[in-house]
């Protein structure tokens, strides 16, 4: 009873919706009718609380209305769109017909189709349902009409979107829909393929002339690509078929991407640092402000990630940064401003259809498509271009170069002409010069046999008269009558004193007082011998009256020759005072001198030696220097 109740009432509102509604009558002389919004029929639920009963009740039948005025931007994502379509099937017609709408972004879709029988069949659709549940495996969603009775069908369809949704309906046979699905499939390819063999052919041209700017454009185009997929439903049918809820973010994200690789490519493609300082500055806060903006829709507002009117501030900054450098100079700037303008043609079509201001057609619903697709080839040519300006410009360079090395070539041979001639000449000066050399040389090696043959003879001289004086001075010292001043001509510093010693200890050779050894080898200090066997150490002074003593030798050895000679022609103090030592020192070193000379004395009844040396010398060192004989002598006594 139920069920004929409410089949009575599907079928009254039917009859209500046809007298308010004029149905479109399928023929087959029309392959296609397009229903655009401000013909469709339809209720915008704000509550979105009303059901398919509500929807097809008699108080409802009138509230469904027509929008003359409607555009895109009067969508309302927080609401329900009850849309009714009436169409009068034929029985007789042979082809196979469709429902199709054409965004393929919608949210949800709940299609309600009648049956033969008075009832209706839901199906669900849109992209937050997985691909393979369609109807129809194509990017958009179709419904198929049933022809079966001569009558009028209304469909009533229940549109929910979180962002804009294009409410435009076609109706169109299988013939038609097969024909537009292949040449659209067709311009696909194409548009994806030569993105494809762009993104190859610039990531090859990187490989040969490693210029990071041809990475930055194969990102950018890349998201190009992202981009459009995402909006035509292609990425959803091959890409991410069973992630539907991947759709509310990829528009936002390719989107992003797109802009920020567009200003990262533009930076580097026209040389904004060198070329214009301020804009280069803005195109990196643009960066940084369009990052940050995405990052707060991602986390924190994700419906907005599909909102693009501000993406416009942004490609205007390029387009107005590509007019600016190109404006200053820069050549290879002119195919990208070409480019770019391309590009805003296309988003200002885009936006006249979204806005109703053009009609729906193919050409015009994929015009920004086509702006990208024109944009990318401008740019690859604007790549190309500068690569060649880059080439003429090192040829122009390299022939530069070429001609000033041939005129460096040519100075060089002139100067290293000019060079020889000189060289010529100054080694036939040379050689005059060094002919004159020789000459002198001879001369001065001749006046220098003659000196040194003076000098010769002025040396024997010198040596005879300095032995002469040494004898006169030896002979006085032997007389006792020299004075200190006298002295110092024989024993002027201790070295004097040293060798004397040195002649006097060791002239018939040294002879090791502890092992008896006769090799040696220089000691520790000046004129020390060392032995080589037992590594004894003898000083210069030992083993004489000097050893031990604190002041100059050669003042010791004054006051030995006084002691010794037993001059008395001054007192102690004068001696002190004219030697600068102290008395006690000159009268300590005077009794030493004495006490050796008594035991001289005791041991010896005859001298056979200079008493002078006797005194300086140890007894032992006195014997190892006599003769023979005096030892046997001494021996005996």
């Amino acid at each position: 009873m139920y069920a004929r109740l409410l089949l009575f009432w599907v079928l009254l509102s039917n009859v209500l919706v046809n007298k308010a509604q004029t149905p479109f009558e399928i023929t087959d002389v029309v392959d296609e009718r397009n229903f655009m919004p401000n013909e469709l029929s339809f209720y915008v639920d704000a509550s979105n609380k009303l059901t398919f009963i509500d929807i097809t009740s008699v108080e409802f039948s009138n509230r469904f209305q027509t929008y003359p005025n409607y555009q895109n931007i009067d969508f309302k994502t927080d609401a329900s769109y009850w849309i009714r379509v009436p169409i009068h099937h034929t029985r007789a017609s042979r082809k196979v017909w469709l429902l199709e709408f054409y965004d393929q972004t919608i949210d949800h879709i709940e299609a309600f189709i009648p049956e033969h029988d008075g009832g209706y069949r839901i199906v669900n659709m849109g992209d937050h349902h997985s691909f393979s549940d369609r109807l129809f495996l194509h990017k958009n969603f179709e419904i198929q009409l049933s022809m079966e009775q001569d009558t009028v069908m209304v469909y009533y369809f229940r549109v929910r979107s979180h962002e804009f949704a294009d409410l435009r309906i076609a109706l169109r046979s299988v013939n038609r829909f097969v024909y537009y699905a292949l040449n659209e499939y067709f311009l696909f390819g194409t548009f994806y393929g030569m993105i494809l063999i762009i993104s190859l052919y610039n990531f090859l041209v990187y490989i040969a002339i490693r210029e990071i700017k041809n990475i930055f454009y194969t990102c950018y185009i890349l998201s190009v690509a992202g981009y459009a997929m995402s909006l035509d439903g292609i990425g959803f049918q091959y890409l991410w078929p069973n992630h539907p809820q991947w759709n509310n973010y990829a528009v936002g994200v390719f989107l992003y991407s797109l802009i920020l690789w567009a200003l990262i490519f533009t930076r580097k493609f026209l040389s904004t640092r060198a070329n214009a300082p301020t804009l280069d500055k803005a195109l990196k806060w643009m960066i940084i402000v369009r990052t940050v903006v995405f990052l707060t829709e991602l986390f924190f507002f994700p419906q907005f990630l599909t909102y693009r009117n501000l993406d416009i501030i942004p490609l205007s900054l390029i387009f107005y940064t590509a007019i600016t450098v190109w404006q200053g100079g820069y050549k290879p700037a002119r195919f990208f401003v070409i480019a770019y303008g391309i590009l805003f043609t296309g988003f200002f079509l885009r936006m006249l259809v979204y806005f109703n201001v053009l009609q729906f057609t193919t050409v015009s619903h994929y015009s920004l498509h086509f702006a990208f697709a024109l944009e990318m080839l401008f740019l690859t040519f604007a790549l190309g271009d500068r690569i060649r300006i880059l080439k003429d410009m090192r040829d122009r360079a390299l022939r530069r170069i070429i001609h000033q090395h041939e005129l460096n070539m040519q100075l060089k041979d002139r100067v290293n002409r000019e060079l020889e001639e000189k060289v010529k000449e100054r080694t036939i000066e040379l050689d005059h010069k060094n002919q004159e050399l020789e000459e002198s040389n001879q001369k001065l090696t001749q006046h220098a046999e003659k000196i040194n043959k003076i000098n010769a003879i002025l040396d024997l001289d010198n040596w005879k008269l300095k032995s002469r004086i040494k004898d006169v001075l030896n002979e006085r010292l032997q007389e006792k009558t020299m004075d200190y001043t006298q002295f110092k001509t024989i024993y002027p510093d201790n070295l004097a004193c040293y060798r004397f010693l040195e002649n006097l200890k060791w002239e018939k050779g040294f002879g090791c007082r502890k092992c008896g050894n006769e090799k040696y080898f220089n000691g520790a200090t000046k004129f020390a011998r060392r032995c080589s066997r037992c590594g004894y150490n003898e000083s210069i002074t030992a083993f004489t009256i000097f050893q031990g003593i604190k002041f100059p030798i050669e003042k010791a050895f004054y006051i030995a020759y006084l002691t010794v000679t037993g001059k008395r022609n001054s007192t102690l103090e004068s001696l002190a005072q004219q030697l600068q030592l102290g008395t006690n020192t000159v009268w300590a070193f005077k009794t030493k001198v004495n006490k050796r000379i008594e035991e001289l004395n005791k041991h010896h009844k005859r001298q056979h030696l200079s008493r002078w040396e006797e005194v300086i010398l140890d007894a032992p060192i006195i014997l190892q220097t006599m003769s023979p004989q005096l030892q046997s002598i001494e021996k005996t006594a």
